[in-house]
This record gives structure tokens, sequence and C-alpha cells, in this order.
């Protein structure tokens, strides 16, 4: 006889390892509006007492996060459009295509995958600096999509296999050709794992760090997480105005979960069942 399920366990057992995990988040919340000079106290305050907005204002009168936060919704739009605009043909070529070596491409673009982003930024500078592209919006988008086109490919080719054939087929007979196919038959059926690709790309390269630190020098165009950085300093580190900053920049992250996470959890699962 199958023992009774317990859903109160289960419920209380997911409580808390979603409390463990947004801990760190809660505290950094908790920071930022704390005062100054009981950050560092001797013992952890849970609740803040009283309130301050003191962090926020040093962070916000600082030009330069502002800069830094536009330079990130650049570079992280710039990888959208750029994952999508290389990731659709080859997906559909890699779903669709009968062609040698298929098996093995996608093969190589999980490989590509495990190297950490540390691994990619030498030879990536030397490129971009031959090419003239370094210290620019370009070169830290190309460089982010290196990272986002081989996770694009993976979750849109399952997506494409899903799509009938037949609907192709047809609209090839009616004379629509291979691009037309494409942009009014295919696309549309797979808007949730385009928004999904678009979501986590988006995610991707707003929280990017590496490039960023590596492949521009000009504070014009580095983006905000290596602002955050520099809060940390060599004689001591502003944890009030660096919470407060980092507070700021998770705001866009949750927004963009929280307006796609339907469209985003639909495109993962997308074509891992085949009808």
């Amino acid at each position: 006889m199958k023992p009774a399920r317990r859903p109160w366990l289960l419920t209380a057992t997911a409580t808390l390892i979603t409390a463990a995990f947004l801990l760190p988040v809660y505290w950094m919340l908790n920071t930022s509006l704390t005062e100054p000079d009981r950050i560092l106290g001797e013992s952890p305050r849970w609740i803040p007492a009283p309130l301050t907005t003191e962090n926020y204002s040093a962070a916000l009168d600082d030009e330069a996060l502002l800069q830094a936060l536009f330079n990130s919704l650049v570079i992280s739009s710039g990888v959208v459009a750029l994952t999508l605009l290389l990731g659709v043909p080859l997906s559909y070529a890699l779903a669709r295509v009968r062609m040698r070596g298929s098996g093995t491409m996608v093969l190589a673009l999980l490989v590509a995958q495990l190297p950490p982003s540390i691994v990619l930024a030498a030879p990536l500078f030397i490129l971009e600096r031959r090419a003239g592209i370094d210290d620019t919006y370009l070169g830290l988008i190309a460089a982010d999509t290196t990272l986002t086109l081989p996770f694009a490919v993976i979750v849109l080719r399952p997506v494409l296999r899903g799509v009938p054939r037949e609907l192709e087929e047809a609209a090839l007979v009616d004379g629509c050709g291979l691009a037309g196919v494409l942009l009014r038959i295919v696309l549309p059926l797979m808007v949730p794992g385009l928004v999904a690709v678009a979501g986590l790309s988006f995610l991707i390269g707003w929280g990017e760090f590496v490039f960023g630190l590596t492949l521009a020098k000009e504070p014009g165009v580095q983006p905000v997480t290596v602002l955050l950085n520099s809060f940390v300093g060599q004689h001591g580190t502003a944890w009030g105005a660096l919470m407060a900053a980092a507070t700021v920049v998770c705001v866009p992250v949750v927004c963009v979960f929280a307006i796609f996470q339907r469209f985003i959890v639909g495109g993962l699962t997308a074509g891992s069942i085949k009808g």
C-alpha cells in the first residue's frame, strides 16, 4: 500500500528552499535601507531601524550609475536582437535542412557553453582589438552573443522540429518562398520559444561582468556590473551605496522575468513533447 501523500510537508520543504535562495536578496535590500554607520554593527539587524534612503541618494546622485544603466540597456537589447537574428536561421537550418554534420554542429554548440567567460575573454579581446571594435557597444554585444547564441539554438531547434512540415509544404505550393515561409508561417508558431530566448538573452547580457571588464576600458561603454565593482575600494567598501545600486540593477531583471515568466517557462518546454 502506497504511503499517503503529505502536501504540507512538500509545501514546507519548498518554502524553506525558496527562503534560503531569497535570503541574499533580502539582505541586499535590508543593507540598502540601513544607515551606513550601522551596517557593520556587531549584531545583524534583520529589520533596518530606522529606515533610510541615504544609500540610494548616494548611489543615484552618481551620474556614472545612470550612464552604466543606459550602457547595459543598449548592450542587452543588442544581444537580444543579434541572438534572434542569428539564432532563428541557424536553428531552422539544423532542424529542417538535411546536411552532413548537423549533429556535430549541435554537439559543438553544447560544448561551446561549457567554457567559462574568462576563458573566452582573452581571445575575444585580441580579435576585437584587431577588428577595431574593442571599447564599443558592438564589441560587447558580439562577445555576449557568444554566450547566448548556443543556448538560443538549443532551445529553438526542438521548437522548430515540433512545427508540422505540412504547413511549410502547403505554403511553398501556394507560391510562398522560403523566406516567406519562415516569416509568415514558422515564426508566429515559435512565439513562446522566441520570447524565452529573448528574455533569457536579455538577462544574460544584463548580468555579464567578465567581458564588460576585459573588453571595455572606457566608462562610457562599460555595463553596470563593472560599475558595481568600483564600489569595492582598496581601503574599504561602500556597502550601503553598493547594496543600493545592486538593488536598482535588480529591478529590470525582476520586471523582465515577472512579465515574461509564462512565456519563458512555456518556451523552454516547447518542443519537448512532439504531438
